[in-house]
């Protein structure tokens, strides 16, 4: 379960009266985990068994052979000596080519509009050995794409200062893995925040092939009041400034964004800066949301007052935003041979779906499942808002 997003944990609600009725007739023990909130834990006491958090996932056995029940294998912990704590549970991925990896968890930063704090506490950093060990096995098992995850990434390694490496640091690890395993793969990260945000890391990512020339960089607002009462702790002056940054170190990058339509208390006036932004740093994607408010969240406790239309229709205009952007990016890759990773068949029949390092969709016509999780060069020979088309350049995957 995940408070942080509310439809996790009315999904959670919307089955418990199925659970329960199963363990009812099955004799099964029934228990629930993750980022949960003090309020939904104390109802959730009363349905389930057992409630834990991500960091008592190790207990699960002991707690488990309280109801009789022998300890499931992957986590016995005599077979698994050096399993101490959630970070070292052994991963599943869904994908044989795209990995997800964490580095962090927690949040320091208490942005009004989110709950991630409460649920999910203060700022760790999990051991950069281990994420350096994780990163190099999956290189070795032939993954193109991994994305480093943490609530706010480039913040990573300051809750050890002295004892861990600094996300630039971390990042130039990761450089040199590329380097001494001689393959090529693309190494995202995701999200950071704009107060953290160094030119060190920024020239970290422009000296090694391997990180992604693709910063994805929230805003949530155009205005400085509404940063103010989000609690941002950034201006957008500030904003601007790492902007510009990406633009100098990282001339190929592309830029995404998170955006928060009708917050509390936001006016016309400051969702038209909001809109002038968007037009000045011509993001080729943007996340934009109506806000809600989240249970748990301090903004939660205020006046919701912008009306659900006005939040409709401000969400419509900065997609219209977005898509003359888009596409004038896109339109100045017409004609151009670029690296793509294939990831699976496209919704057009014949055609595969790929994109280019900077996370911008790609089809082209093929029925080659052999080419799935390779890298492949197309020309691009269409470009529409969010997304282009391009042909095959060659029938065989690109030397690694």
């Amino acid at each position: 379960a995940c408070s942080v997003r509310q439809k996790a944990i009315d999904r959670v609600y919307s089955k418990i009266h199925e659970w329960n009725e199963r363990k009812a007739k099955e004799n099964l023990i029934t228990f629930v985990s993750g980022c949960i909130l003090p309020a939904d834990q104390e109802k959730f006491l009363k349905k389930f068994d057992l409630l834990f958090g991500l960091s008592q996932v190790t207990e699960l056995p002991s707690l488990l052979q309280q109801y009789g029940v022998a300890t499931p294998l992957s986590l016995d912990s005599t077979a698994r000596p050096s399993l101490q704590n959630f970070w070292q549970v052994k991963p599943h991925y869904s994908s044989n080519f795209e990995a997800f990896v964490p580095i962090q968890n927690g949040c320091d930063k208490f942005c009004t509009f989110c709950a991630v704090p409460y649920t999910r506490g203060r700022e760790v950093s999990r051991p950069s050995q281990e994420i350096l060990d994780e990163v190099t096995g999956l290189v070795r098992r032939g993954y193109k794409s991994i994305t480093l995850l943490g609530q706010n990434v480039n913040s990573y390694g300051q809750d050890k200062k002295g004892q861990e490496l600094s996300f630039a640091e971390l990042l130039k690890e990761v450089g040199e893995i590329g380097r001494r395993e001689q393959v090529s793969f693309w190494t995202y990260f995701t999200s950071p925040h704009p107060r953290d945000m160094t030119v060190e890391v920024l020239e970290t990512i422009a000296r090694y092939p391997v990180l992604a020339k693709q910063i994805h960089l929230p805003l949530q607002s155009g205005d400085d009041k509404v940063l103010i009462r989000m609690n941002r702790n950034h201006t957008l002056e500030r904003y601007r400034e790492v902007a510009q940054d990406v633009g100098r170190i990282l001339p190929t990058a592309t830029l995404f964004t998170d955006i928060i339509v009708g917050f509390t208390g936001e006016t016309e006036e400051q969702f038209q800066n909001t809109r002038q932004a968007m037009q000045e740093f011509q993001f080729q994607m943007a996340f934009i949301a109506q806000y809600s408010p989240r249970p748990g969240a301090a903004s939660a406790r205020w006046d919701d007052d912008v009306p659900l239309e006005v939040k409709k229709a401000r969400l419509h205009d900065l997609s219209s935003v977005l898509h003359t952007t888009s596409l004038a990016y896109n339109q100045t890759l017409l004609g151009k041979k670029m690296l793509v990773l294939v990831e699976k068949h496209d919704r057009k029949p014949g055609f595969m779906a790929a994109r280019t390092e900077g996370k911008i969709g790609v089809r082209f016509a093929s029925d080659d499942e052999s080419l799935m999780g390779k890298f492949v060069e197309v020309e691009i020979t269409s470009a529409v808002p969010l997304s282009l088309e391009g042909k095959l350049v060659s029938g065989h995957p690109a030397s690694s």
